[in-house]
């Protein structure tokens, strides 16, 4: 059975009642069961983790690149600010899915430009939490 690493940023963890005009009502853990449900369809297991902490993040896409098991990445705000991200997924043996709730590109300025994209396989936003489902059937389904 393939694993799917699932890593979520800074404020995921407030989905729901964060925003909810900009990133939609569900909570995480609804995003979490809905991929869960997805995945086992799919005959793989997702790891589903989150954290406010860069350097979380890191250790985690190290390890799932040592494995060489892919990986969705919501990095959120760290996408716009982390070389450390970048780095991690440049060293990873890992294909990884960049994925956003929003489309960041009708959003501010600042959030334009991912420091993940020049080193991800592809990227998936705007489609709320159907970008995870996306991200994790390109994987899964040989697109990525």
């Amino acid at each position: 059975m393939k694993t799917v690493h699932v890593l979520n940023g800074p404020n995921l963890n407030l989905l729901g009642t964060r925003e909810p005009g900009t990133y939609g009502a569900q909570t995480l853990a609804q995003i979490e069961a809905d991929l869960r449900a997805r995945a086992a369809a799919l005959g793989a297991d997702l790891v589903f983790k989150q954290s406010n902490q860069e350097g979380d993040l890191v250790t985690w896409i190290q390890e799932a690149g040592s494995a060489g098991q892919p990986i969705i990445l919501n990095a959120a705000a760290y996408t716009h600010t982390s070389i450390a991200i970048h780095d991690a997924i440049r060293g990873a043996k890992a294909e990884v899915i960049e994925v956003h709730l929003s489309n960041v590109h009708a959003r501010e300025h600042f959030r334009h430009h991912s420091y993940i994209s020049a080193v991800a396989k592809g990227v998936i936003l705007g489609f709320g939490p159907m970008s995870y489902r996306l991200a994790l059937e390109a994987l899964l389904e040989g697109a990525a």
